[in-house]
């Protein structure tokens, strides 16, 4: 006769770590949302055009994209030091996701369209990264049902699919690409802040 493997508790996320994983979708959100906004009238669709549009060079107030996408990267780091319950590779890949992010802000893409190489590989490693973090960051014997195999690895093929809807929009030069990007991003801001809310709850009982 076989049992169930105990369940184990590895502390819960700190207030701070609550802070950043609900700071990064309003960053994110909020920072698209007002930059568009502020764009001359007709020049921007964000169904269209894409996320770091809003933090090129030569958009209006490209400071506030860029802004928000720093403290993106800030807080998915934030947030990779709190989830003291994930599996330590799930946090490194999360870190790695904020890493990558910073650089996407460091390195805007350039007025004439041109496209920048040091962008483009920062943010695929960014989407890749902020997909496959809840596949990585899973325990079988976590008392947090979200870091069981079973929600991580849904969760992850899920963010992948959106990636990857995105990924076929560019690539096609479609007019949803901003829709299907903001789709992919605004899930993946998402996603920490659901994993430690329930980790919060798990350990508080």
């Amino acid at each position: 006769m076989t049992t169930a493997a105990p369940t184990t508790v590895l502390g819960r996320p700190p207030w701070w770590g609550l802070l950043s994983s609900a700071a990064a979708p309003v960053l994110l959100i909020g920072g698209w949302t007002v930059a568009a906004r502020l764009q001359p009238a007709g020049t921007y669709d964000p169904v269209v055009r894409t996320i770091s549009d809003l933090a090129a060079h030569g958009a209006t107030d490209r400071w506030l994209m860029t802004g928000a996408l720093l403290g993106l990267g800030g807080c998915h780091l934030t947030t990779a030091l709190a989830l003291a319950p994930a599996a330590l590779a799930g946090r490194v890949v999360l870190a790695l996701g904020g890493v990558a992010t910073l650089v996407v802000a460091a390195a805007p893409l350039p007025a004439d369209g041109s496209g920048s190489p040091v962008h483009t590989a920062a943010a695929a490693v960014a989407f890749l990264a902020l997909s496959a973090w809840p596949a990585t960051a899973v325990r079988r014997s976590a008392a947090e049902r979200v870091l069981r195999p079973s929600v991580g690895l849904g969760a992850a093929a899920g963010l992948l699919t959106l990636v990857f809807w995105f990924g076929v929009e560019l690539a096609a030069d479609s007019q949803r690409v901003g829709l299907a990007e903001r789709f992919a991003a605004g899930a993946q801001a998402l996603w920490p802040l659901v994993v430690v809310v329930a980790a919060r709850r798990s350990s508080g009982r």
